[in-house]
This record gives structure tokens, C-alpha cells and sequence, in this order.
């Protein structure tokens, strides 16, 4: 007997007897096949991406008319590494000064880039495409240093759909005509864009991409968490000898956002964020035009007769997808109830399989939670929930000394009234319900003021179709959940804002349409 078929059989036997190969019991669960029990023994081995690609200056200021110049207060802020806390860099603490000043350098860039042959505009965005991709690898490791999320999704995920956002919208610069047949367009002038610090680069790409490519001038406001993406996406517009002035990037907090809001010059306001901060800018804004993009309650919709395997993979990934810290995020499972019990143990089961830890590892599932004050937040709303006499289930894994974690966690017991079932924990927290029939689950995921986003997991096309025609929510996948592309609109009702981001509605965003 050859040595591979020995070992198989010796593999085999060992099942059988409630042994893994490293002499831990197999722990048989109900309705199930044995399932082997490693018990800590056979770990991934670290496979760290290196630092050393990227190189973060000590102080940087902000982006203003094609150069880097420094803040008119003199006031610098650090950022740090949320899965160390050790201090990255520091950058410019924007004032009303550095805004006017922006605005000044966007307005006076408008009239030649939006004048600008179509064509042109689209090299323009399609170099930057291409950089983007050329600095994959920097661009990975910086968004997981800053920002705290694993280095795949980084790599795999927000690199390069944020170039894939760049490539799409060059190749509508100048086909505006066929978008829009028999109407007139131009562009609104200049947009005020505040984005988010969960996805800081990606956020970038879905608001920068239409709006030049439509011939807007930018004024670019990164979240004050993480802002270094976003500076080193100014050194690929100088790479790619965008004219000064068309994009301008000031760092700050949320006085600096304020004063982008409420400055004159500016013509349209983007805004990814929270639904309180949305609230605010509506009031406050100057600007015509403005697009909200806010929080999210998704409820994830599993049937009795959906791919279970298939749909537990979409429920961890519709929650635990960058520690959750996403507006779209599936933070709200309801689940017929003849096969809850199953999903759960199951869900139970995939859970204790994910990696906590360092986010530069590429073993990594669930990296660090973005900064101090948003641990606080998801701890919070936690203790709500255990207050409230609902089920916690936690992963048991050990976490790092250093840094701000959270371990994956579910609650069963749940109630519609509940805190953790009404309002967003924007972490990797999940709240668990079952139903009974379609429209019981039709009504439970329409029970929330949010609007963004919902998932449905059945083999029936027909009950698809019935049931996300009633789901009150701007996106809703069908037995898939987090997926992303250009060409498609993105957007949300009720407290979840309106405006859409992607495909034609996004380039809509940024034109005067008549």
C-alpha cells in the first residue's frame, strides 16, 4: 500500500473513532457528520504583508491647487494604526481658510477642465485608473494601516473596485450624449465631497470618478480616521498630471466638513456617513444639489428552502465583511423558523473558523475596529442588548493586547423593539430573529428607518421576485450579499438618504440635465 493511501486510511480510522490526527476528539454535532476538532494544534502559520512598500511622511498638509501645502493655522492631528494604536503620521487640521482656499482653486480649474474636449477628460481618469492599479499593493497596505481592515479585502476588494470606478466613468466622459439621448448636459461645477472612514478609498473613487469625468472640479474632505489613502491618492493625480486645481483634498475633522457644507462657492454636496450627521448637512448645506448616502439596518432574509451552506457564507460575509463597518452591512437576520435552529448551529460553527488578529495577515478575517471612540459605540450597544435579556454567542478567540477589537458576535432572542434591532452598531455584531411566512418577514425587514440595503436566500425565482419587489431598501441582493460593481446604482430610502452612486443614475448626480 502506497504511503498517501495509508495515511488516508489511518486518516479514516481515526474519525471513526472520534480521534483527529493530532489525537483531539472529534465532536459530533446533531443531524451532522462528525467534524474534526483541531483544537488549536494546527494553526495558520503569520503571513504578513510587508510594511515596507508603503512610506508614510511624519506631517503632511493639504491638497490644494496641484501641491501640498500647509495649513493656514499651522495645526497638525495624528492618525493612527487602530491594531496597534501607535502613531502613522500627522496631517493638516483643515480651517475655514484652507476650505476658501480649495474652493478658490477648484473654481478657478473649473472652466478649463469642464471646457476640456471630452475625450481628453477620459485619459485623464482612465491614467488615474491605471495608477491605481500600477500602486495596488502601496495603496492594500495603507488602507489596512489606517484604516484596520484585513489586507484581502483591502487587496481584494477596494483597490481594485475603486479603479474599476475610475475605468467605468472614462469611458462614459464622452458618451454623455447616449446616456442622456435628446437632452442637453453640463456639469453642476463644483462638488463638496465628505467621505467616510470605512472604506476611504473606495468612497473616493465613487464620488471623484463621476464627478470629473461629467467636468466637475472636486473639493475632497476624508474622514479625520483615515485620511492617508486619500493623500496618497493625491500623489497619483499629480502622477497622472491632472491640471492643478481639479481635485483638491483638505484633512480635518467635522468643523472642516461644516465649512465645506456651508461655503458659497460650492454647487453640489456628496456625503457618505452617519443618518445624524446626514440630518445636519440637510439643514445646513448652501449648495443646490446634494447627495446623502447614510446609515443602514439590513435584514438578510433566509428561506427554508435556500442553499443553507450557501446562505450561512453570505451571512457571514453580509456582517463580518470589514468587522461590519459597513452602511449596507446584513446586521439583521431573520430566518424561517422550521430551519433556524440548523442556520444557527451552523452560523455558531463557521463563526469559531474566523481569524482575529493583525489585519496586515493575510490569514486575517476580521481585522481591528476603526478607532476608540467607535469600540466604545459597539460595546455600547451590546450591553443594550444583554440588558434587554437577548442571547450573546461570541467567537473565542483570543484577541491582541494592543489595539481596538471586537470579537464576532451574534445575538439570538430578539426582539423588533429591541436597540440592537433598530439602530445601526456599524461592528460585527448581529441580531438574529426568525419568521413564520414571506409577509411576516416582509413586515419584520420593512420595521426599521433605514432603507439601504437587504438580502433574500431561496431557490425560487418567484418568491425572489415577490418578496424584494416589497422590500422597502434601495439595494437588494438575491442569494449573494456585499456585491459591489460599477455599472450598478447605489442608494437608499427613508433615514438612509436618496441620491444614487454608480452606473448612469451616478453620473445624473453631477450634471444639470434639461
Amino acid at each position: 500500500m502506497s504511503s498517501t493511501k495509508a495515511s488516508r486510511k489511518t486518516l479514516t480510522a481515526l474519525v471513526e473513532n472520534g480521534l483527529d490526527p493530532s489525537g483531539a476528539e472529534v465532536v459530533p454535532t446533531a443531524g451532522q457528520r462528525p467534524t474534526l476538532k483541531f483544537g488549536g494544534k494546527w494553526p495558520y502559520s503569520p503571513a504578513p504583508e510587508s510594511k515596507e512598500i508603503v512610506s508614510v511622511p511624519s506631517r503632511q498638509g493639504h491638497f490644494i491647487g496641484g501641491r501640498f501645502v500647509e495649513p493656514r493655522s499651522g495645526q497638525y492631528f495624528a492618525t493612527i494604526n487602530p491594531a496597534t494604536e501607535e502613531v502613522l503620521g500627522e496631517v493638516a487640521v483643515g480651517s475655514q481658510e484652507d476650505v476658501d482656499q480649495a474652493v478658490r482653486a477648484a473654481r478657478s480649474a473649473l472652466p478649463g477642465w469642464s471646457g476640456m474636449p471630452a475625450s481628453d477628460r477620459a485619459k485623464y481618469v482612465f491614467r488615474i485608473a491605471r495608477i491605481l492599479q500600477e500602486r495596488a499593493r502601496e495603496f492594500a497596505v495603507l488602507e489596512s494601516l489606517d484604516g484596520g481592515k484585513p489586507i484581502r479585502e483591502s487587496r481584494d476588494v477596494d483597490v481594485p473596485l475603486a479603479a474599476a470606478h475610475f475605468f467605468y466613468y472614462a469611458g462614459w466622459a464622452d458618451k454623455l450624449p447616449y446616456a442622456f439621448p435628446g437632452r442637453s448636459v453640463r456639469p453642476l461645477g463644483v462638488a463638496g465631497q465628505i467621505i467616510p472612514w470605512n472604506f476611504p478609498l473606495l468612497m473616493a473613487a465613487w464620488k471623484l470618478a463621476p464627478a470629473l469625468a461629467t467636468g466637475n472640479t472636486c473639493v475632497l474632505k476624508p474622514a479625520e480616521t483615515t485620511p492617508l489613502t486619500a493623500l496618497l491618492l493625491a500623489d497619483v493625480l499629480v502622477q497622472a498630471e491632472l491640471p492643478p486645481g481639479v481635485v483638491n483634498i483638505v484633512t480635518g475633522a467635522g468643523e472642516t466638513g461644516a465649512a465645506l457644507v456651508a461655503h458659497e462657492g460650492v454647487d453640489k454636496i456628496a456625503f457618505t456617513g452617519s443618518t445624524e450627521v446626514g440630518k445636519l448637512i440637510q439643514r445646513t448645506a448652501r449648495a443646490k444639489h446634494l447627495t446623502l448616502e447614510l446609515g443602514g439596518k439590513a435584514a438578510n432574509i433566509v428561506f427554508e428552502d435556500a442553499s443553507i451552506d450557501q446562505a450561512v457564507e453570505g451571512i457571514v460575509n453580509g456582517i463580518f465583511f470589514n468587522q461590519g463597518h459597513v452602511c449596507c452591512a446584513g446586521s439583521r437576520l431573520l430566518v424561517q423558523e422550521s430551519v433556524f435552529g440548523t442556520v444557527m448551529q451552523k452560523l455558531e460553527d463557521r463563526m469559531q473558523t474566523l481569524v482575529v488578529g493583525d489585519p496586515l495577515d493575510k490569514n486575517t478575517d476580521i481585522g481591528a475596529i476603526n478607532s476608540a471612540a467607535q469600540l466604545r459605540k459597539i460595546e455600547e450597544l451590546v450591553q443594550s442588548g444583554l440588558d434587554d435579556g437577548c442571547d450573546l454567542i461570541q467567537t473565542r478567540c483570543g484577541l491582541p493586547e494592543r489595539g481596538f477589537w471586537f470579537r464576532p458576535s451574534v445575538f439570538k432572542g430578539v426582539a423588533q423593539t429591541n436597540r440592537i434591532a433598530q439602530e445601526e452598531i456599524f461592528g460585527p455584531v448581529l441580531a438574529a430573529m426568525s419568521f413564520r411566512t414571506p409577509e411576516e418577514a416582509i413586515e419584520k425587514a420593512n420595521n426599521t428607518p433605514y432603507g439601504l440595503s437587504a438580502g433574500v436566500w431561496t431557490d425560487k425565482g418567484s418568491k425572489t421576485y415577490k418578496v424584494l419587489s416589497k422590500l422597502k431598501s434601495g439595494v437588494v441582493w438575491a442569494n449573494t450579499f456585499n456585491k459591489f460593481d460599477p455599472s450598478s446604482p447605489f442608494g437608499g430610502y427613508k433615514e438612509s438618504g436618496y441620491g444614487r452612486e454608480g452606473g448612469l443614475q451616478g453620473l445624473a448626480s453631477y450634471l444639470e440635465v434639461s
